[in-house]
């Protein structure tokens, strides 16, 4: 009797099972004819079988249990030191690319999984202090002849081998590809990618190249949501902590302010509609009005000048670029005289999270770099107080 229950449940778990397949595939019939469909999805390793869930589902699932995206929480977007819980964070700010991208996404019957799945993992390469500490650790690479660092190539590292999370080339690819410093009025993708064309990108934009698009329509979309998500934030979170008034919006021409607006919520809104206007039904293409295009153009000058260049928001440059120094040269010299009570052992290379292929092929500098890169703000400065501090004892008892 308990058998012919038993054999009854797995009858029934099977005919949910494919109903379930039944109703993704149903799904997928209504996308369109550019999008990417969850069967195109490639992965390195064909090691597991596949679940209810679509390949690109199960990759961003992948991501957000990953030690890398755990790390999110506190790492800073614009604004490093800062004391203030209500200006973006990185996990924030993958939250609102998510978001705006799908919106567009579902608008243009675009596969929305993987949307979700590039978009959350795009920013995971970013190091402590933002595009400053990206510019510091870059200088650095390249003083031991490493290389130039990039988040985009280094967030590709961490997770298809510091991490080793086996996601798919369509995932990693617009994580690769997003870079939400490039601004253009149309993206075309570039389709034809294998991994080992992939993998030679990497080593190419490593080197310089700028020429790059996502191999699908769906990372064109978020490489574009990148900007509308930082673009008007940053001028909120700006005006929020006093480094700019909003009556400095008044440089940019009355047109434009008109075009896009001036509140975050309102910018966000125009430039998510005019990208859908103006790609709906194109020939595989995601692209702003020429009217929007050359307002935003003013919109990003005015966020440079402004906000990123702000010498009041480079303050402390001199000193995180101390920092970092400080700590490059301490955990290489860790390193190589296997200190194994340094951080970077114990935070590091023993986890048990991390790929012992990776440790194996890596050479002590490109291990420093990754771990340095892998650290939230807060971490850092702990990590810096560490070594630079002495450290006071109440009893040298053990």
């Amino acid at each position: 009797m308990q058998h012919k229950y038993k054999r009854v449940l797995q009858e029934e778990n099977v005919t949910l099972y494919n109903a379930i397949m039944k109703y993704n595939e149903n799904r997928e019939n209504l996308l369109s004819k550019f999008a990417t469909k969850n069967s195109d999805g490639i992965r390195r390793e064909e090691k597991f079988r596949e679940d209810i869930r679509t390949k690109f589902s199960r990759d961003a699932d992948r991501i957000i249990h990953s030690k890398a995206y755990s790390r999110y929480i506190d790492k800073t977007q614009v604004f490093f030191l800062v004391d203030n819980d209500h200006i973006t964070h990185r996990v924030l700010h993958v939250q609102i690319v998510s978001k705006i991208a799908r919106t567009i996404g579902r608008s243009l019957r675009l596969n929305e999984d993987l949307i979700e799945a590039i978009a959350i993992g795009h920013d995971i390469g970013h190091p402590p202090f933002g595009h400053l500490g990206e510019e510091i650790l870059s200088g650095l690479c390249e003083e031991y002849s490493i290389g130039r660092f990039l988040h985009n190539v280094e967030g590709v590292k961490f997770l298809d081998d510091i991490e080793k999370c086996n996601l798919t080339l369509q995932v990693l690819d617009g994580i690769l590809c997003h870079n939400g410093e490039k601004f253009e009025m149309s993206l075309r993708p570039d389709r034809n990618k294998t991994w080992k064309i992939f993998d030679k990108e990497a080593e190419e934009i490593l080197k310089g190249r700028m020429n790059y698009a996502p191999m699908t329509l769906e990372g064109c979309v978020v490489r574009m949501a990148d900007i509308i998500a930082y673009l008007g934030r940053d001028i909120q979170d700006a005006s929020g902590i006093g480094l700019i008034n909003m009556d400095d919006l008044n440089l940019i021409s009355g047109e434009c302010r008109g075009k896009i607006g001036t509140e975050n919520a309102n910018i966000v809104n125009n430039l998510i509609i005019d990208i859908i206007e103006n790609s709906f039904d194109k020939e595989d293409e995601i692209s702003y009005s020429k009217e929007i295009y050359e307002c935003l153009k003013k919109y990003k000058n005015f966020n440079y000048e402004k906000i990123y260049n702000n010498p009041k928001r480079l303050e402390e440059k001199s000193k995180v670029e101390e920092m970092y120094k400080t700590l490059f040269g301490k955990f290489l010299n860790d390193l190589k005289h296997e200190n194994k009570d340094s951080k970077i052992y114990k935070h590091f290379v023993e986890m048990n999270e991390i790929n012992r292929e990776y440790v194996k092929n890596s050479s002590y500098t490109e291990i420093v770099r990754d771990y340095i890169a892998g650290m939230t703000d807060r971490y850092f400065e702990e990590a810096f107080k560490d070594v630079v501090l002495p450290k006071r004892v109440k009893t040298f008892k053990e």
